[in-house]
């Protein structure tokens, strides 16, 4: 079972703590199947102490223990910081060396909006990548000079830090999460549960440390860009190896080593992340798409794309353009 805990300040965000809360809840009701109906993920709120709190929007919520009752985590999540985020910064100087504690174990912690501003005091962003809430990027960047604040990406990650700019942000990084947890097929359920249409995946939208995010391994680097270059022309196992000259085997076992995944693998992930962008973003035909991201079979396109999606390429691209504004021709005037 995983543990994942949000803490609780008066100006936090109500929103930046329900919303990841709540995948993880169908995440864990949905991996729970496999598992004769066990939870999967044990939800906790942690506050200064066990008393209600009653956030800036007037919601309020009761934690379930205090701050320094927390257990071992596999998640810490910081909300988002409602205007001006010094005051929650100043307050939480008596709980900030238990962040520092909590990291030093592996824990994946995350912040939203200018929750950073809580991970930069406590010194787990310096000489790292950050981001925050767009509204702050000049006051951040004064503040925490020694931060390497990233203005042009929404999620940014270093080792186990995670930090995002918004809360639609939070869901796109939850979403890697599940994935990581309990695979594509649960992930892509609970993306299509959750407004598929406003989802950008995390490979997209996050800039992550190359120092953390990269692997030693040059000879799957250089594969890994063939692959992204040779997309289209119908990328072949054999040839890639011969390009690099190693065998397939060779180049399976390193590329699993490096990875976690086949070279196969790798380049199905990066057609049905191409076909998405097509789909939601261009006019062109089923069978079009799948030319253009290296498959001839439009029948075996569409089942590697059900597969990966959970739903059809046309029910994919329906539902990503659901909610652009179409007015009925009928009642123009």
């Amino acid at each position: 079972m995983y543990t994942a805990a949000a803490l609780l300040y008066p100006d936090a965000l109500a929103t930046s703590i329900t919303l990841p809360l709540e995948i993880l809840k169908a995440a864990s009701q949905m991996a729970s199947t496999r598992d004769r109906g066990r939870e999967q993920v044990r939800r906790l709120l942690a506050g200064p102490d066990r008393k209600l709190i009653k956030l800036a929007s007037g919601v309020t919520l009761k934690p379930d223990l205090s701050y320094d009752q927390l257990p071992a985590l596999d998640l810490l999540l910081l909300p988002a910081i409602w205007r001006n985020p010094l005051p929650t910064v100043r307050q939480s100087a008596s709980w900030r060396p238990q962040l520092i504690e909590l990291a030093a174990t592996g824990t994946k912690i995350c912040s939203v909006g200018t929750g950073s501003c809580l991970l930069a005091e406590a010194g787990l962003l310096s000489g790292k990548p950050a981001t925050t809430h767009w509204n702050y990027f000049e006051q951040f960047a004064r503040r925490y000079p020694d931060v390497l604040l990233k203005t042009r990406h929404l999620i940014t990650q270093s080792e186990n830090i995670y930090c995002v700019g918004s809360v639609n942000s939070i869901a796109d990084l939850m979403m890697h999460i599940v994935e990581e947890w309990f695979g594509s097929r649960i992930a892509r359920a609970i993306e299509n549960q959750f407004s598929p249409e406003i989802r950008q995946s995390f490979s997209a939208a996050a800039y992550q440390n190359e120092a953390d995010s990269s692997h030693p391994d040059e000879t799957v680097v250089q594969a890994q860009q063939w692959l992204q270059e040779h997309l289209s022309a119908g990328a072949s196992m054999n040839r890639l190896a011969d390009e690099l000259g190693v065998s397939t085997r060779t180049l399976n076992r390193r590329f699993r080593q490096a990875t976690g995944i086949s070279p196969q693998a790798y380049l199905q992930n990066l057609r049905i992340a191409g076909a998405k962008d097509l789909l939601r973003h261009s006019n062109l035909s089923i069978g079009d798409i799948a030319w253009q991201v290296g498959l001839q079979d439009v029948s075996y396109f569409s089942q590697l794309f059900r597969r990966h999606s959970g739903m059809s390429p046309l029910r994919y691209r329906e539902a990503v353009r659901g909610k652009l504004f179409d007015p009925d021709p009928d009642l123009a005037t």
